[in-house]
């Protein structure tokens, strides 16, 4: 039975947040405290973890996984392409994206963001044959992809995944949260991204403070930036990672709202954040979320599970804030671009990728006289 939660209050958030210890610092100058604890695990470079082996799961899988190579820059010559273009109720695009614009390659100005609930990720998933391969091919189509429910009692199954993705020769590399949950199932949420296009900062990794409880896994946040050669002017981020409990739905949902707008005021110079992940409610179902001024989500109007029947899965941000987004977005199909059947893709996780493009550069202020304070002073 779901439990009974208190209306969430921003003030709350804000003042419990506010006493905590420890705090959120950027690439250039630290700010004031405001998240509290920052929980964060470090680990290797990308570069230094081994690749895996294994047998992969079809013909034409294999026949696809072996066509790839290194992403130096982003480029990838893997034949898969994502969805299809169509034009949403929204009036955003669902974008074709080709092999090359699907790497992420810098030099085309552009980042694809992705949010994956990968199913019980742990180590039995990733001992199934050809399972490393596969999902490591999936993450190679994008920048930096927020993943959620990694379930496992031990810390090598993302290692051993990253080692996977850079099996080509590729360079991603990861950040992971703490093991949350209120029962004896905990879950992580994980950032794997490409670090010759993103670069994380690593004083800013850590979980938001819910001292309410009213999430059954707090948020995971990291701040992020686009790897250009002016990073005076690169693109900087937040990115807020949450599955919500599907018992909880509404009031979790109400609760992001607050989250987001907690984010907002973490540094007083950075207006970027993004909430991606598996909210377990479509674009009708976002309540408090979705009423945020200016919110703006990207998928819409299409179903976001393997089974492909319920939207789950999005990417939110303000749409005056975040004017790096570009309208591209999708939802990447596992069978039709792995060539998987049902049975196979569901063995891979029950959720489909969604993605976002965003430009590399920073977006001007909104007006000449008004506008967040800068980065750089």
């Amino acid at each position: 039975m779901a439990r009974k939660k208190s209306k969430f209050s921003l003030f709350m958030w804000l003042l419990f947040s506010g006493i905590s210890s420890g705090g959120i610092t950027g690439y250039l100058k630290p700010n004031i405290p405001i998240i509290g604890p920052m929980i964060a695990k470090l680990t290797t470079t990308g570069e230094d973890v081994v690749a895996g082996s294994g047998t992969l799961l079809t013909e034409s899988a294999n026949s696809l996984l072996s066509n790839q190579s290194p992403r130096n820059g982003g480029a990838s010559t893997v034949t898969g392409r994502l969805a299809s273009a169509q034009h949403s109720a929204n009036g955003q695009q669902q974008g074709t994206v080709n092999a090359n614009a699907a790497a992420g390659r810098q030099s085309n100005g552009n980042l694809l963001i992705a949010s994956f609930n990968i199913q019980v990720l742990g180590q039995s998933k990733i001992s199934k044959p050809g399972m490393k391969e596969l999902l490591a091919h999936v993450i190679r189509q994008f920048d930096l992809v927020a993943i959620q429910e990694v379930r496992a009692k031990a810390d090598n199954v993302i290692p051993d995944l990253v080692a996977a993705v850079n099996a080509n020769g590729s360079r991603y590399n990861f950040v992971i949260g703490p093991r949350l949950g209120r029962s004896n199932s905990k879950e992580q949420y994980t950032y794997v991204f490409n670090t010759n296009t993103v670069e994380h900062d690593p004083s800013s990794v850590g979980t938001v403070n819910d001292p309410k409880d009213l999430l059954h896994r707090e948020p995971f946040v990291t701040r992020f930036r686009a790897r250009t050669q002016s990073p005076s002017q690169a693109f900087t981020f937040w990115l807020v990672n949450i599955h919500t409990d599907p018992d909880d739905v509404p009031e979790e949902v109400d609760a992001l709202a607050d989250v987001f707008q907690v984010m907002q005021k973490a540094r007083a110079d950075e207006d970027d954040v993004i909430l991606l992940g598996d909210l377990n409610a479509s674009e009708k179902q976002l309540g408090r979320l979705g009423k945020i001024p200016g919110m703006q989500w990207t998928v819409s109007g299409v179903t976001t599970n393997t089974r492909k029947s319920k939207s789950y899965d999005n990417i939110l941000f303000l749409g005056q804030a975040t004017r790096e987004y570009t309208g591209r977005w999708g939802v990447y199909d596992l069978e039709q671009n792995l060539g998987l059947s049902r049975e196979q893709a569901l063995q891979v996780s029950d959720h489909l990728p969604v993605w976002a493009e965003f430009s590399v550069w920073e977006a001007p202020p909104p007006t000449s006289s008004v506008g967040r304070p800068s980065l750089y002073n």
